[in-house]
């Protein structure tokens, strides 16, 4: 069985958070919902300075937490390993939320489907993504779930310039996830949360 997962190779990204638009735009989310971003950083001492760029999504882990805290059940893992969120059962307790270690959950404040991003109700686009979220509900990434099901890769992966994102099966062995992570000692975020994320990093 396959377990979907993604590598993050830190050497090639820009920080041009191409990745965070083509999430926005492929699963419409509100306004301060974002399921991918790049946190920034400016590090060393002036003159030897640089900046820095992790980009971050759900890490759809084997061990989820957010799976295990979920009292309605509305919280599942596919077969694939993609970890998701059914509106229709989940009861908004944001238990989820609190068992993350990553706070890549979301929850859909009461209103928040009223307004698009012009603040004068909602673009027709608006009004076709919304459908997607409920109101006092939480929401996640979905790691592109109805693209990945269509045999097309994830929003983010497709769009990032530099190939810094490759998407593929982790228990291929000897599949370009696998090499990468043996070849270049790939890790993961939070290893001591012991959540077996399905998200690595690449900086070697």
């Amino acid at each position: 069985m396959a377990r979907l997962g993604m590598v993050i190779d830190l050497k090639r990204c820009i920080g041009c958070n191409a990745c965070t638009v083509a999430c926005k735009q492929e699963n419409g989310t509100p306004a301060g919902v974002h399921f991918a971003r790049v946190i920034t950083r400016e590090v060393g001492t002036y003159p030897q300075t640089r900046r820095t760029f992790l980009p971050v999504l759900c890490n759809h882990c084997e061990d989820a937490p957010c799976a295990q805290a979920c009292p309605s059940g509305a919280t599942h893992i596919r077969a694939d390993g993609i970890v998701m969120v059914d509106k229709d059962v989940c009861i908004g307790c944001r238990a989820c939320a609190v068992a993350c270690p990553y706070m890549n959950r979301h929850y859909i404040e009461r209103g928040l489907l009223e307004h698009g991003y012009s603040g004068d109700g909602v673009s027709p686009m608006e009004a076709v993504k919304f459908t997607e979220f409920e109101e006092g509900t939480m929401t996640k990434c979905t790691l592109c779930a109805p693209r990945v099901d269509q045999g097309l890769e994830p929003a983010c992966v497709v769009t990032c310039p530099t190939e810094a994102r490759i998407f593929g099966d982790l228990e291929q062995q000897d599949g370009r996830l696998r090499r990468l992570i043996r070849e270049r000692n790939g890790w993961t975020l939070l290893p001591e949360a012991e959540t077996k994320p399905s998200v690595y990093y690449l900086d070697e």
